[in-house]
């Protein structure tokens, strides 16, 4: 009986740092890990935080160049430039780099009714996340949000389409998006995948969307904005742009 025991409390121990093991690696990969990135990449920061002091913003765009491409275009000016949008994003960012801004000053003080969320293509290049570790990078950009910006509403995009046909990193960032959707709940947090509004019946990229198959034209921008602009009115409360 005595042995019994014991052969019972070694495989509940062993169970028990098994389960342990295996939070600590989900704790310490780099996607979920805040970091700064040097350079020019700081002026940017301090940029968007200088913009977050004057404070009247009702809606954060916030992810990577994808998003800093909006660069207050025709397109940004018709949709978002009535809305008091701030756009919060950094070429070449990860998601440990937004989670890193997102604890150095570039939402402090503010309080805004929609954060519209795309970040994680770039985690995806080479080998350097699995879909599995972007998606909780994704998770824990919008965790952050939420403890931080509480009344604030956030909108989480799947990962654009990348490349002119299907190929294993657009998978990758598929099933990343797929992974990342789970934290939608349909009240505070939402998802929206657009990514089929880029290709076409066969599932090409065109150069006219994409000229370097990743970066928007803005024939993209309007897709995009177009195609989130019901969701978007939405949550803001706020009437369609047509």
């Amino acid at each position: 009986m005595r042995a019994f025991r014991f052969c019972l409390w070694g495989m509940v121990a062993g169970l028990l740092l098994s389960t342990t093991t295996r939070a600590e690696d989900q704790k310490l990969h780099s996607a979920i890990t805040p970091v700064p990135r040097e350079g020019g990449w700081i002026n940017r920061h301090e940029a968007i935080n200088a913009r977050a002091k004057q404070g009247d913003v009702d809606l954060i765009f916030l992810g990577d160049s994808i998003t800093q491409g909006w660069n207050n275009n025709e397109v940004w000016k018709k949709y978002y430039g009535h809305r008091k949008a701030m756009n919060a994003g950094i070429g070449g960012d990860r998601t440990q780099h937004v989670l890193w801004r997102l604890d150095h000053g570039n939402i402090d003080g503010l309080n805004p009714k929609l954060v519209v969320l795309m970040i994680g293509t770039n985690n995806s290049n080479r080998m350097d996340n699995t879909a599995e570790e972007i998606g909780d990078g994704i998770k824990a950009i919008v965790a952050k949000l939420r403890a931080k910006l509480p009344e604030t509403k956030v909108l989480v995009l799947a990962i654009f389409p990348r490349g002119e046909k299907p190929n294993p990193q657009r998978e990758k960032n598929a099933k990343a998006s797929e992974l990342a959707s789970q934290v939608a709940d349909g009240k505070m947090v939402h998802y929206l995948d657009i990514g089929k509004e880029f290709l076409d019946d066969e599932g090409t990229l065109s150069r006219e969307i994409m000229p370097d198959l990743l970066h928007l034209s803005p024939k993209g921008y309007e897709i995009w904005a177009k195609s989130i602009e019901p969701k978007v009115a939405e949550l803001l409360g706020d009437k369609k742009v047509e």
